[in-house]
């Protein structure tokens, strides 16, 4: 229902590009130069400075993309609840994980609630927090599952249950044999990390850190971005790592990997984001109150 020009500008604005805004509304790049030029011409004001091909928004643009965010998010909104009148439970619903929930617990609960819900279109992006995070911020997407408590002023974070981070090993190497591990005694061992931005990362580097071994001090072999890429060179024995006890039961079953409990425990709190104040649909309240109460099931089993 908004201006077709205001929603161009404001991707524009957004990626300060006019081929990634072209790619993203699916424009060629001279219609979306054009949008914006006849905006230009509406308001008689140069809204985007073009200087060697290095695009800014001048004082009349910023001002315009402060509006045009406005009138958006509320032309959505009255779309979302329009829809809503008609009581259905349909329409797509964009989801987010960090990679423990993405990849080992999500994937089930989209399943069961799809089920359920046949006309919810779902559409889940997995990455690190951070990334989940910063899509939720600027409106990608409409709910995110994070691993740490949210980074962002404008996110809302709700605890969902509680995720024990445990460390791994091949059944042959030498931390096999014990039965606890605290952190001292991990200070030399090889280990597998996952990458900056990661909230098992965030928080294996923060009990380090309480118990006196700064995260540089530790024998970081090798970091991954991917839970499944550290088992398996856990699997190796090239060395240890620090996961979530909810990845691992395949492997505890197979046996080609032994789970060890840190002492004191390592126990983080699984959460969902999303802004605040933001107008909740009826499919989205449906699969947050369905998520929410699944997960914790998950948890206790």
């Amino acid at each position: 229902m908004a201006d077709r020009r205001l929603q161009v500008f404001h991707t524009v604005a957004k990626h300060l590009s006019f081929t990634k805004a072209a790619e993203a509304l699916c424009m060629t790049q001279p219609a979306v130069t054009f949008q914006v030029k006849q905006l230009e011409e509406q308001f008689n004001a140069r809204l985007i400075d073009r200087n060697h091909g290095r695009i800014r928004l001048t004082s009349a643009g910023e001002l315009v993309d402060q509006y045009a965010e406005r009138i958006l998010k509320l032309s959505h909104e009255l779309e979302q609840r329009m829809a809503e009148m008609s009581g259905d439970v349909a329409g797509p619903l964009a989801i987010g994980a960090s990679l423990t929930n993405g990849e080992f617990i999500l994937p089930q609960v989209i399943g069961e609630f799809q089920k359920t819900h046949p006309r919810v279109e779902m559409h889940l992006t997995v990455g690190n927090s951070e990334l989940i995070e910063s899509r939720v911020a600027d409106r990608s997407l409409d709910l995110g599952f994070i691993e740490s408590a949210s980074h962002l002023a404008s996110l809302e974070t709700q605890a969902i249950c509680e995720d024990e981070l445990v460390v791994i090993c091949a059944p042959k190497s030498e931390l096999a044999r014990l039965r606890r591990l605290t952190p001292q005694q991990l200070l030399g061992q090889p280990y597998i990390s996952r990458e900056a931005g990661s909230g098992t990362r965030e928080f294996a580097d923060r009990y380090f850190r309480q118990h006196g071994i700064p995260p540089e001090d530790l024998n970081v072999v090798m970091e991954l971005g991917s839970t499944v890429a550290i088992k398996s060179v856990v699997e190796t024995g090239l060395g240890f790592s620090i996961v979530s006890r909810a990845t691992i039961p395949k492997e505890l079953r197979l046996g080609t990997l032994l789970a060890i409990a840190l002492e004191p425990k390592l126990i983080r709190i699984l959460s969902w984001v999303s802004l605040k104040e933001q107008f909740r649909t009826r499919r989205l309240q449906a699969f947050v109150d369905y998520a929410t109460a699944r997960m914790k099931q998950i948890a206790l089993a």
